[in-house]
């Protein structure tokens, strides 16, 4: 219900004509904060949207006095999101991409034609669909042809030109280029169930090449700690089912951990294992212009789920990658 205060009446309507108030969650602000919670000081936000630091303090008093309550908490150099904050982000980050997608579609002439995308199975499963059904509601008349594979057959296939687009899981040593987009923090995950005995520990892996299969290893041997595989699979959902059955250990995004498994890392001497980098790459020469579109669209959409810029990387032990 509106208060007396928000009653407007206008000068040719009549007693019952009302006007909302102005909502404050204008989208030059919400990219301000985002910008903030992004870099973490008003400062770095500041440089980075080409603004002083007064003008981005200005707009988050203007957020704040909008809402009526604070979104940053400030102790000296530290920054803080208040309980509200926290509400806000997620919202501030779908209010913007949905804003992102209406002008693409409005704004951008009508694009049409196909685009090749190849991706690890497990990043389409997780991240994927709903960035691509945006994508499509925007852009109706560009076809997506989605090709699942493991890392080293997608880095093949698209040195041999069959991917517009590529996103790859890259090592340490992995090539250069590309665009950092996601972070993966990986565990180790068994059933509730499972009992590790003294003997080797038994994983169920995707099957070589898999990048978590040569990390789990890698890790295992390092730690000097014995293994078995007692299952392979190439499939994300058989792997899972085979650890929610009880079979053995397996290493999953921490995304990924779904109901009937539980992050056993730490325990029974399981090593840690490092995060690995998904980084999109462009096909080399000109793109038709539906598949930079969607390259923009991926990157800009997960940037803002993951709450930090693509352009500094994702995962910060691979910022030296040459």
């Amino acid at each position: 219900m509106l208060a007396m205060s928000d009653r407007v009446r206008y000068p040719d309507a009549g007693p019952t004509e009302y006007r909302m108030p102005d909502s404050p969650l204008d989208f030059d602000l919400l990219r301000a904060f985002l910008r903030i919670v992004e870099s973490g000081s008003f400062t770095r936000a500041a440089e980075r949207i080409g603004r002083t630091q007064s003008t981005v303090s200005l707009q988050i008093k203007r957020l704040e006095d909008g809402l009526g309550r604070r979104v940053f908490d400030r102790d000296g150099h530290d920054l803080q999101l208040t309980p509200e904050g926290e509400i806000l982000l997620g919202y501030a980050r779908q209010i913007l991409s949905l804003g992102d997608e209406a002008c693409a579609r409005i704004m951008e002439p009508e694009v049409e034609g196909v685009v090749r995308l190849g991706t690890p199975e497990d990043f389409a499963t997780a991240h994927l669909p709903d960035v691509l059904a945006r994508f499509a509601r925007a852009h109706p008349r560009v076809s997506l042809e989605v090709h699942c594979d493991f890392t080293v057959h997608l880095l093949d296939g698209f040195s041999r030109g069959l991917y517009d687009l590529v996103l790859l899981k890259r090592e340490p040593q992995g090539p250069g280029g590309g665009v950092g987009i996601w972070c993966e923090v990986l565990e180790w995950v068994a059933s509730p169930g499972l009992a590790l005995g003294p003997g080797p520990i038994p994983l169920v892996l995707a099957p070589v090449p898999d990048v978590y299969r040569k990390r789990a290893l890698q890790a295992l041997e390092a730690a000097r700690l014995p293994w078995r595989i007692v299952y392979t699979s190439q499939s994300l959902l058989g792997l899972q089912a085979a650890v929610r059955a009880g079979l053995g250990v397996t290493v999953l995004p921490k995304g990924m951990i779904q109901s009937g498994l539980i992050r056993v890392s730490g325990t029974h001497g399981l090593p840690a294992l490092p995060a690995t980098e998904v980084v999109l790459y462009r096909a080399p020469g000109s793109l038709p212009r539906a598949a930079d579109l969607l390259a923009e669209h991926i990157v800009h959409a997960l940037e803002a789920e993951a709450g930090y810029p693509a352009e500094t990387g994702a995962c910060a032990e691979f910022h030296m990658v040459p």
